[in-house]
């Protein structure tokens, strides 16, 4: 090409006028994250329970005094931990833990990482799933196990094993997977991950959303036997699954239950149904069974959350 060419200059200015615009492109970008401090938000919130941990099978883990409650603690405290860190690998800028399982104190604050927030105790009105709220992006279930509907399952029951012989949530048969993503649906927050035994994240996938992650860390045998991976290898599948889970967390969505929502327990006790009915709000449906229907899901959670601290067990 001629350099006599004036076609040849035109273009030749085009190009480097591009270039400078879009170099005060890139540098104007800069500067405005800075100046706003703008980056990206990924908030997590783990409940965890411990009937669904590796190796856990009977009593003797799960409750103080128990001769292996102790070891089962840093265990349980160890797969929450696997959870956290991989969550943060994953890019969460928050993470708050709620321990969620018999007395709400067995999770060991001391051992926990020192990164996340942790709700401890009971009584509190939205139960495993106490603190979420719409500034949360994604809701993963540690431990947990199947409801008291699934033979089979390892140490199966919804929120009182000695108290109720079923709850319905919604119309639905309720494990407390199903509570607890009911409860994050009512803030727009979705459950992304399960783990536990395989009977429990089959009974999530089915029941809250096929997308679930689900990880398996044992294979039930019965309500008081399993076949389970060792706890390392446990806390391995939960930290893979957690980055997998975050990593599309474009797919999820909340669980949503219609308002008003209805509540029916049914208690080992019949005892219990009779003095819940004496409340006006309470309608006893059988002799063992009463129903109740709040506004919303929290106040339908703070009426099962009542009862679970409240009624007799024998």
């Amino acid at each position: 090409m001629s350099l006599r060419n004036p076609h040849f200059f035109l273009a030749q200015r085009s190009a480097s006028r591009r270039k400078v615009v879009y170099l005060l492109l890139l540098l104007f970008a800069g500067f405005s994250t800075s100046v706003t401090g703008e980056t990206p938000q990924l908030r997590v919130y783990i409940s965890v329970d411990m009937e669904g941990v590796a190796g856990v099978v009977n009593e003797a883990q799960l409750a103080p005094g128990g001769f292996e409650y102790e070891k089962f603690r840093r265990l349980m405290t160890a797969e929450a931990n696997a959870c956290i860190e991989a969550a943060f690998a994953a890019g969460a800028t928050k993470v708050t833990v709620s321990d969620s399982h018999g007395n709400g104190l067995s999770l060991l604050p001391e051992e926990l990482n020192p990164k996340a927030r942790l709700i401890r105790s009971w009584p509190r009105p939205l139960m495993m799933m106490q603190g979420i709220d719409e500034g949360y992006d994604a809701a993963i279930l540690i431990g947990y196990h199947a409801s008291i509907g699934v033979p089979g399952a390892v140490r199966a029951h919804t929120m009182s094993s000695k108290r109720f012989f079923d709850v319905r949530f919604g119309g639905k048969h309720a494990s407390e997977a199903l509570l607890s993503a009911a409860t994050a649906g009512h803030f727009a927050v979705p459950v992304v991950m399960v783990t536990g035994d395989d009977l429990a994240v089959a009974e999530a996938k089915k029941d809250i959303s096929a997308k679930i992650e689900g990880v398996v860390v044992k294979r039930a045998i019965g309500y008081h036997a399993a076949d389970s991976v060792s706890p390392q290898a446990a806390r391995a599948l939960i930290s893979a699954g957690t980055k997998a889970a975050l990593q599309r967390l474009k797919e999820f969505r909340p669980y949503k239950v219609a308002k008003p929502v209805k509540v029916e327990i049914a208690f080992k006790q019949m005892l219990n149904a009779e003095i819940l009915a004496y409340l006006p709000i309470v309608e006893r449906v059988d002799g063992a069974t009463v129903s109740f229907s709040g506004k919303d899901v929290p106040e339908a959670i703070r009426f099962i959350s009542f009862v679970s601290q409240y009624s007799n067990a024998e």
